[in-house]
């Protein structure tokens, strides 16, 4: 956003900048570290801006949303109860059929090799179904 907070011919990932700077807390740090692991699973991951200001990353669909709240950052996986979680990240959401949700609170380790296998899953599971 700029100075009037107009979002207006900003691309999503410059609006993800501007979030991440505009935090200016650890929530702002543990968004670009998160956005960064997104990044390194998939590098062909699009970064989206929907729902009045929520950064989406996807590849042949949604694979996640990156939403920032008071006590947490909270990654929501698209199809999350449909991904394997072999090292239990999966925290909130769990009720759901549909989603799975990672909560991140402050000073959180973040487990970078099974955030990025839980990313490649999403994609291979939304790739598969694009195929179809």
């Amino acid at each position: 956003m700029d100075q009037s907070g107009s979002t207006e011919g900003k691309s999503a990932s410059e609006l993800i900048d501007g979030r991440i700077a505009e935090l200016g807390d650890w929530r702002g740090e543990m968004l670009g570290r998160l956005r960064g692991l997104i990044r390194e699973a998939d590098p062909e991951a699009v970064e989206t801006w929907k729902w009045r200001g929520v950064p989406v990353w996807e590849h042949a669909g949604i694979i996640c949303t990156g939403e920032t709240y008071k006590a947490v950052v909270k990654l929501t996986f698209a199809k999350g109860a449909s991904l394997p979680d072999p090292s239990g990240l999966f925290n909130s959401s769990l009720d759901g059929n549909t989603r799975r949700a990672i909560d991140f609170e402050k000073g959180a380790d973040v487990d970078a090799a099974a955030l990025k296998a839980l990313v490649r899953a999403a994609v291979a599971l939304n790739t598969a179904k694009a195929k179809k």
